[in-house]
């Protein structure tokens, strides 16, 4: 019952994500310009970390991502049972989340100046080049989640930073691929873009992946003897306790 509302939450989140996130591209009309819709959409895609990690965060660890569990998973912070949950669910909750972007916004994608439903493109037609990107993209967004969750005392900020970390990455990678960083993003807007989108998608499943494993393996070699050690309250030797009186005199020696 406890995996069962940790997929659920994931669900949920990668849902919000997905509706919230390309939702804003959408509605803005945001391109690889810089202009505000682009600024609005990065924004937007950091706002629904912050507000999923605060609100899902202490259900289930707020993933939302499958290259954020399969970086869990080379950690050792998670089973291959909830793995292979948590991607499931993610999945389905981007799937739904497309399914209603559509719906929404399905007139956009037959009009004049037709949308892409928020999904991620080929950097120059380039798939090698996209796939570095990505990687990049998807290594430097997971590598702070791993640093920032790393203790306990960040718990307080540790959204907030993620969700700052996402809106950077979007910032950067807009120009490039759209930014995907998330398999189940780019998965779940595709299915109901079709054509190019969807046929270049699994360059937005891989890519991440890498990312989020390398990522992984880079931090715990990075941390090994350094950051292994959880933090806890500062104490010094164990006091001993001390001898209880039982209120008798003790008996004495006898003298020889």
């Amino acid at each position: 019952m406890e995996l069962l509302k940790k997929c659920l939450a994931e669900c949920i989140g990668t849902f919000v994500l997905v509706l919230f996130g390309c939702g804003t591209a959408i509605a803005l009309g945001c391109s690889n310009q810089p202009d505000a819709a682009y600024l609005m959409t990065a924004l937007a895609f950091g706002l629904v970390i912050v507000a999923m990690a605060y609100s899902i965060g202490n259900i289930s660890g707020c993933h939302i991502n499958p290259a954020v569990s399969i970086a869990m998973l080379v950690s050792g912070k998670m089973t291959g049972k909830e793995f292979a949950a948590y991607v499931a669910s993610q999945f389905i909750g981007a799937i739904i989340g497309g399914a209603l972007l559509f719906g929404i916004f399905h007139e956009k994608l037959e009009g004049p100046n037709p949308t892409g439903l928020g999904t991620n493109g080929l950097f120059d037609g380039n798939i090698w080049l996209t796939l570095l990107i990505e990687i990049i993209l998807t290594f430097v967004f997971v590598i702070a989640i791993l640093g920032v969750t790393s203790k306990i005392s960040n718990g307080a900020v540790a959204g907030v930073v993620i969700g700052l970390t996402l809106t950077l990455v979007h910032i950067f990678g807009i120009y490039f691929t759209g930014t995907s960083v998330n398999p189940a993003r780019s998965f779940g807007p595709a299915i109901f873009k079709g054509g190019e989108a969807f046929a270049n998608v699994w360059v937005f499943i891989v890519a991440p992946l890498v990312g989020g494993v390398l990522a992984a393996l880079v931090y715990k070699f990075l941390s090994a003897g350094i950051c292994d050690k959880e933090e806890v309250p500062q104490a010094a030797e164990p006091v001993k306790a001390a001898a209880v009186r039982s209120g008798k005199p003790s008996p004495k020696k006898k003298r020889r």
